[in-house]
């Protein structure tokens, strides 16, 4: 088991964020945390990731206890892609992704030849290796998520936790990146990442999580689970889900299974 992740609750002062989150995500899968503004996802990814103290219950990363790891030792387990990345230097790709080399390095120690290969070797599993001498920020955001993908694999970890990797992607962007991530989790890591788009659900995930007021609603595979009720409570807006039939037109991509897809009101 990758990750587990018992009775987890985190306050804000007087204001209850999550309350008694459980759950387990296994290695070669790619779990997408649904859920509107507030309800606990950044905040369940941070304490995850050792950026927020005094959370209360357990955070097992590949065995071993979150709560006794120092953040070199986190580093050393599970890797993060933040929503937006700016730099205000001009660094090529293959030095954006060798800083992810960084993590294993010893205070002080620059990467090397083994770091540097390591950092190519990302740069292939994302198939963006043609990109490495262009300058990180004349790419565009789709180009620029793929490399921030290659960047956290340069970190060696099974684990990726990403907050909503497409967001202001456009759509074909946003395709390019949600394929990265499942031939990854394919590969055996375990893909976590936050997303307003039931659509990247439906054709990507293995499992969703719905978070709604810091609890988990409701969990598993998203065809199972999902319902035209829940959007409406997740999001506030009346929707109908459709069930794609042989003979009628559908939508897929592929090497992805056909999928329902959600009609607004």
């Amino acid at each position: 088991m990758a990750l587990h992740v018992n009775d987890l609750s985190f306050s804000y002062k007087s204001n209850d964020v999550l309350k008694g989150i459980s759950f387990q995500a296994a290695e070669g899968s790619l779990l997408c945390v649904l859920g509107r503004n507030g309800a606990g996802k950044s905040t369940l990814f941070r304490c995850i990731l050792g950026l927020l103290k005094g959370w209360r219950g357990e955070i097992i990363i590949d065995g071993a206890d979150a709560g006794t790891l120092s953040p070199i030792q986190l580093a050393e387990k599970i890797s993060y892609i933040p929503q937006n990345h700016s730099t205000a230097f001009s660094y090529s790709v293959l030095d954006m992704v060798l800083m992810g080399t960084t993590a294993r390095l010893k205070r002080f120690e620059n990467p090397g030849k083994r770091e540097r290969k390591i950092a190519e070797e990302a740069l292939d599993m994302v198939n963006i290796q043609h990109l490495r001498d262009r300058n990180f920020q004349g790419i565009s955001g789709g180009e620029q998520q793929l490399v921030l993908i290659a960047r956290a694999l340069a970190q060696r970890t099974r684990v990726i936790i990403m907050d909503e990797p497409c967001s202001n992607l456009d759509y074909g962007n946003q395709i390019k990146v949600m394929k990265a991530v499942k031939d990854l989790a394919k590969q055996g890591y375990l893909m976590i990442q936050s997303t307003h788009n039931p659509e990247h659900v439906f054709l990507f995930a293995d499992e969703v999580m719905v978070i709604l007021d810091g609890i988990i609603e409701a969990m598993g595979p998203a065809d199972e689970i999902l319902s035209a009720e829940l959007l409406r409570e997740i999001y506030g807006i009346h929707v109908n889900l459709h069930e794609i039939k042989e003979r009628h037109l559908k939508f897929c991509i592929p090497d992805q299974r056909e999928v329902s897809y959600v009609e607004a009101l």
